[in-house]
């Protein structure tokens, strides 16, 4: 690692195991909350997950208040999900902030919080680059937010930055701030036992690639290091058994806590993320879940460009569990792009788009579209390699010919 400033902190405090839902209007309490509002989204209503932290409130001895549940959020953090929330927050006096849901949810709800916080009405306007405050512009948020994962992939309950998605422009926004995560987290293993075997798997692929994004980061420091390396090491042991075993309340607790630990190395790495950088287009553009985008991109990014990779591969290796490993820092990557290829056949998931009906149009734009995406940076993947790993991962769909 280089000498150079970093920044680290874990502001979130976190409580976990089965049952630690119990603890949230003590919670909420604590926080100097009263009136909650419960933000999530239809399915998490329907598969009868929201029912059971609603429930908290209706026993509840504490003086808190669940005064309404939001369950519009869409995929991806919609602008125009956030703007009516905040409208929905503000008609019924919300003082405190309750996620539940996956990574677009948690993300939402730190939209939601930003936007109250500024007494922003209109997300799609505000919203249409990304943002990056430090202090003394950025304050802390006097809302009370507790951030409750449904699944073990984004880490988005932790970390301080929300990736938003602005439709009128087309584009994903980055906002990133340092009291922007939540105040308290939940990671209670019984809320994720439901989780269907695909959502599992590619949310937990997330996970590895935040955990393999952050380690071998520019940026990267001691501190970022031991997150990437025992997460990573917790999800090649627990992701299989999570998605061959989905009610494995044990295996689902080690995914939730490396989920977390994952996204902390990611986000204060973060320099030179081209996994995150071209599944930021793709799921754009084309719709394509997130986790969904980074399992299938990974191992032909890292192929496409083992610079980046080789002066660290073997330790990475190790914590993969992989044996026999070569003194050889190539003969090593190639060994980790073969498991991570193994353990994405293993839980499922495809090597490529080809389920999202793909034209070959995308090769004019894919190379703008990816360098002048956010996730860039100060790491600017060439655009021949762009137009490789999209032609590998794209499963084009063969030309219409009219008839």
């Amino acid at each position: 690692m280089s000498n150079s400033f970093a920044e680290f902190h874990l502001r979130t405090s976190i409580s976990s195991g089965a049952g630690a839902r119990s603890l949230l209007p003590k919670m909420i309490q604590g926080l100097g909350g009263k009136r909650a509002i419960l933000i999530t989204d239809k399915g998490i209503v329907q598969a009868g997950v929201a029912a059971q932290i609603i429930d908290l409130f209706g026993n509840s001895q504490e003086t808190v208040e669940l005064v309404g549940v939001f369950d519009e959020i869409e995929q991806d953090a919609k602008a125009e999900n956030i703007t009516k929330a905040v409208r929905v927050a503000k008609e019924l006096r919300a003082d405190a902030l309750i996620a539940l849901g996956g990574g677009s949810v948690l993300d939402a709800v730190k939209g939601i919080k930003w936007m109250l916080h500024k007494g922003y009405d209109n997300t799609e306007e505000v919203l249409h680059t990304s943002i990056r405050e430090f202090p003394p512009e950025a304050q802390p948020m006097d809302i009370p937010h507790v951030a409750i994962p449904t699944t073990a992939g984004t880490g988005a309950e932790v970390s301080p930055m929300a990736v938003i998605y602005n439709e009128k422009l087309g584009v994903k926004v980055v906002v990133r701030t340092p009291y922007l995560n939540a105040d308290m987290a939940i990671l209670d293993p019984e809320l994720t036992v439901g989780l269907p075997p695909k959502i599992t798997a590619f949310t937990g692929m997330d996970a590895l690639t935040h955990a393999i994004e952050g380690y071998f980061s520019t940026t990267a420091t001691p501190f970022t290091d031991c997150y990437a390396l025992y997460s990573a090491q917790l999800i090649a042991e627990n992701l299989p058994i999570v998605v061959k075993e989905g009610s494995n309340v044990e295996a689902r607790g080690n995914m939730l806590m490396a989920s977390a630990m994952a996204i902390t190395a990611f986000g204060f790495g973060n320099n030179g993320v081209p996994v995150h950088n071209m599944a930021h287009v793709f799921g754009a553009k084309f719709r394509i879940p997130h986790g969904l985008a980074n399992a299938v991109l990974l191992p032909n990014v890292m192929a496409a460009l083992p610079a980046l990779y080789l002066p660290k591969i073997k330790r990475f290796a190790e914590a993969l569990g992989i044996e026999n490993l070569s003194a050889d820092p190539q003969e090593c990557l190639t060994k980790v792009i073969e498991f991570i290829r193994d353990l994405r056949q293993q839980v499922g998931l495809s090597d490529t788009f080809a389920e999202f009906n793909l034209d070959s149009d995308i090769l004019q734009y894919i190379v703008e579209e990816v360098q002048s995406d956010s996730a860039s940076g100060k790491f600017l993947i060439p655009a021949d390699i762009i137009i490789k790993v999209t032609e590998e991962v794209a499963g084009f769909i063969p030309s219409k010919v009219n008839p």
